[in-house]
């Protein structure tokens, strides 16, 4: 008897993670640093060895004494799997697992050729990397390859926050601003495999703003963790936020809008900050222990991404948007203001859609990667 496990993989600018799944199941997940400074290959060489890592521990663990297929070699030193199971103590079973390896990786993923169309920085040299044919001459395996956002979304569908639902919006409020939607059991990847770059809609909240793509007013620019703490910096300069006159500060729970004139026409008082973050975490916390300016920044950006979700929802029509991200962790004070602008974007056919917290966290991810191999959960292109 064969079982199917899963190798599944997130690989980020930071980190990569990754853990088996077998019978719908994540365990024996470990975390390396991403060696993004030293380019692509380095990078496809430490997911082989940490996949690696993962069968042997795995196959140990479970007391099979060799996967039935592919031992994970190559040139880069990684060992078989049936060495490593021995290694770890598995004394033989009637049970072998039949592994491939499936990934969410950063960048624009053209799931079908595997291949990486575009990437940003915090990857140097990761875009054109062939990811499924790289990996998969160096581990003997099959690999399956999809963004990692995407990923989330799919994880979520599988076993989260939208499990159960026909369609689905996921959105990852972070250091961007990304997303996945799903219908009918199924991840649309779009023509250019970019569906999904929500924060890359325009927002009048933004108007002027650079946006790390190169453009300017996209709502990932006023909505973003790091485009929040710049709205606070602003503030705590006494300048204008984006979309105010001159000399104006917007009054807290407006958002983007100008504040009304005083009778001398002169500029509202700026309160004085009670931190000098030096990064969203902080400011969260300020925040929420009350800082005035922190509060304002925080509801500038929740607002401008709640309408823009609003307006999303009118177009794709989902069951049920669930928002992660290091942003879906923030209490009321983040919450509040995009549920409120949210609700006030959508047309009467469509209001009611929920707008919920994700459950699996960063794990969403790894489970998404693994139900690549699952026919229910393919890519719509």
């Amino acid at each position: 008897m064969t079982l199917p496990a899963t190798v599944a993989v997130d690989v980020g600018g930071t980190k990569i993670r990754a853990g088996s799944v077998i019978d719908g199941e994540l365990a024996h997940v470990r975390s390396v640093p991403t060696p993004a400074a030293d380019g692509a290959q380095a990078v496809l060489n430490t997911i082989a060895e940490v996949a690696a890592a993962v069968i042997a521990e795995t196959s140990g663990s479970r007391g099979a004494g060799s996967a039935s297929r592919g031992a994970v070699t190559g040139s880069h030193g990684v060992g078989s799997t049936s060495s490593a199971a021995e290694s770890g103590g598995g004394g033989g079973s009637d049970s072998d697992f039949v592994w491939r390896i499936g990934i969410g990786a950063a960048g624009v993923i053209d799931p079908v050729t595997g291949t990486v169309v575009s990437a940003t920085e915090s990857l140097p040299g990761w875009a054109g990397t062939d990811v499924v044919s790289e990996l998969s001459a160096r581990t003997d395996l099959p690999v399956r390859v999809v963004n990692d956002v995407h990923a989330h979304a799919l994880g979520e569908a599988a076993a989260g926050a939208s499990s159960g639902t026909r369609s689905s919006l996921l959105v990852a409020a972070g250091t961007g601003i990304g997303g996945g939607f799903i219908t009918d059991h199924h991840l649309l990847t779009g023509r250019n495999s970019a569906a999904g770059h929500i924060g890359h809609v325009p927002s009048a909240a933004a108007a002027g703003l650079a946006c790390p793509c190169g453009g300017t007013g996209h709502v990932e620019a006023i909505a973003s963790g790091p485009a929040i703490l710049e709205t606070y910096l602003r503030l705590a300069r006494g300048s204008a936020e984006p979309g105010s006159p001159p000399g104006k500060l917007a009054a807290h729970g407006q958002s983007h809008e100008s504040a009304p004139a005083t009778p001398s026409d002169s500029p509202t008082p700026t309160p004085t900050p009670a931190t000098t973050s030096a990064n969203t975490r902080e400011l969260a916390a300020a925040a929420s222990a009350g800082d005035e300016l922190a509060l304002r920044a925080f509801d500038t950006g929740a607002r401008a991404l709640g309408s823009a979700l609003g307006g999303i929802v009118n177009v794709l029509s989902p069951e049920l948007v669930v928002i992660g991200g290091g942003l879906a962790e923030m209490d009321e004070t983040w919450w509040a203001p995009l549920h409120e602008a949210f609700t006030a974007e959508l047309i009467p056919a469509a209001s009611g859609t929920p707008l919920v917290k994700a459950q699996l966290g960063q794990d969403a991810a790894l489970i998404g990667a693994a139900g690549l191999w699952d026919d229910e959960l393919g890519q719509k292109h």
